[in-house]
């Protein structure tokens, strides 16, 4: 029997929130994952985050067959779409139907809040995107909120960050819902070249010490993050961008605050974490993005948690 799949819409809903896992979920189904898609709203027609409108909803179920997964996408200025009456609707609904024992909750993004709201959080591990962590944080004391993490699972609640972050936690639901085969073939299909864990962090390496203006940084930055397996040196680099390795040196970082061996060392460990999310051993994944080894890496991972 199917596994009946339902997207919950709240008001003013994120379009990326909810068309990301919506597309992963469908693609799976053409792969083979026996899921069968709803999408509910407190109204037949309801609008996303960019203004445009969605009709021919389904109006929130009744009851929810055994297995079935609820997914809820996040909404754009929650503070005010989650007074609305419909978000006190879906509060209420998961009240009632919402059975941790034979059903599964996914919220995305600020989602997470409405969970809350429906007591669905107490004494559970839990995360959301970045800017919600106090607001989530305040709404239920007793709940475990987890900051800079992709996505959390608590029993039968699972919480994300949201934006491309739903993405990641679908591929993860299709993954133990359906099998992990599916899931290859669904992030090949979507070319979401690298899947993330729950372990990893929202805030990219990739993107930490990039708020400068400084071209030749930003030049030499790209050269390492688009081969930080390379064993790149400071005067091949800085021949690249037609500066003394002195004056590279010191140009980094002043405007990345970081030294280069150092950013180089957390894009390595950040390559080779990909690589273990890809499957590959330790010692693999680590001789992948550059290290001499495990030990080597582990010792990166260490000196980066004590810093």
């Amino acid at each position: 029997m199917a596994r009946e799949v339902w997207f919950v819409l709240p008001p003013r809903f994120m379009l990326l929130d909810f068309a990301g896992p919506a597309e992963a979920m469908r693609i799976a189904t053409e792969f083979g994952a026996d899921f069968q898609l709803h999408y509910a709203a407190c109204d037949v027609q309801t609008s996303c985050s960019l203004g445009l409108p969605l009709g021919g909803l389904q109006p929130l179920p009744v009851q929810l067959p055994d297995d079935s997964l609820i997914i809820i996408p996040g909404a754009d200025c929650s503070a005010e779409a989650y007074a609305l009456p419909e978000a006190r609707r879906i509060v209420g609904w998961l009240n009632s139907c919402f059975d941790p024992q034979r059903h599964v909750l996914a919220t995305i993004c600020s989602a997470a809040l409405l969970a809350g709201m429906a007591g669905l959080l107490a004494h559970r591990q839990c995360t959301t995107h970045h800017s919600l962590i106090t607001r989530l944080q305040d709404s239920d004391n007793s709940a475990s909120v987890l900051e800079n993490r992709v996505f959390v699972q608590d029993g039968a609640v699972w919480t994300s960050a949201g934006i491309t972050a739903g993405i990641d936690l679908a591929l993860q639901l299709i993954s133990q819902l359906a099998s992990p085969a599916i899931t290859r073939e669904v992030a090949r299909e979507m070319v979401v070249y690298f899947r993330r864990s729950g372990q990893d962090v929202q805030l990219s390496p990739w993107l930490a010490h990039r708020n400068h203006l400084h071209p030749a940084v930003h030049k030499v930055q790209d050269l390492i993050a688009a081969s930080p397996e390379q064993d790149w040196s400071l005067s091949a680099l800085a021949g690249q961008v037609h500066v003394s390795v002195r004056h590279l040196s010191r140009l980094f970082r002043e405007h990345a605050g970081v030294s280069v061996h150092d950013y180089h060392l957390a894009l390595r460990a950040a390559r080779a974490s990909q690589w273990r999310t890809a499957g590959l051993s330790k010692e693999k994944a680590a001789l992948a993005a550059g290290f001499s080894s495990a030990r080597q890496w582990q010792r990166v991972q260490a000196a980066a948690k004590v810093s």
